[in-house]
């Protein structure tokens, strides 16, 4: 198993990657909850590679 490492560091490194959580969010049907809106069975396809489904408590 491969793991994937994310780092953000200074102003422009934040804003990037924020943009990229918003990307990856939006293409897999995520709202900024965490919840999933999606409407697609292929926004659900390799969500795991970046997502862990947990419990809202």
């Amino acid at each position: 198993m491969r793991e994937i490492v994310h780092l953000q560091a200074g102003q422009c490194g934040n804003q990037i990657g924020a943009k990229f959580w918003e990307v990856i969010s939006d293409e897999h049907g995520i709202d900024p909850t965490g919840s999933y809106n999606g409407d697609s069975d292929l926004q659900l396809d390799r969500i795991s590679v970046y997502y862990n489904e947990a419990t809202g408590k």
